[in-house]
């Protein structure tokens, strides 16, 4: 497990995330992470934005899975990675 993931983990059960939750953020986490082949500390907003509109557009992924994505890459920046 890498220093940030275990960071990310950290952060989610200090805030009491609920197990699946949790576990899906990570899921969508290392997607990000796999398809720049990068950490994602080293990556901004214009690599969020297209894998947004890779699971948006190209793979056509369903609203809610959008949504999940969004919201955990919105928690790792903002909360554990504490960007804007």
């Amino acid at each position: 497990m890498t220093a940030l993931r275990r960071r990310m983990v950290e952060d989610m059960r200090v805030r009491n995330l609920a197990a699946n939750t949790q576990r899906a953020y990570l899921q969508q986490v290392s997607g990000f992470a796999q398809y720049f082949g990068r950490s994602p500390s080293l990556l901004g907003p214009e690599e969020i934005r297209a894998y947004q509109v890779l699971l948006a557009e190209i793979q056509r992924r369903s609203r809610s899975t959008l949504a999940v994505a969004t919201a955990a890459l919105r928690f790792l920046y903002t909360v554990t990675l504490k960007r804007e």
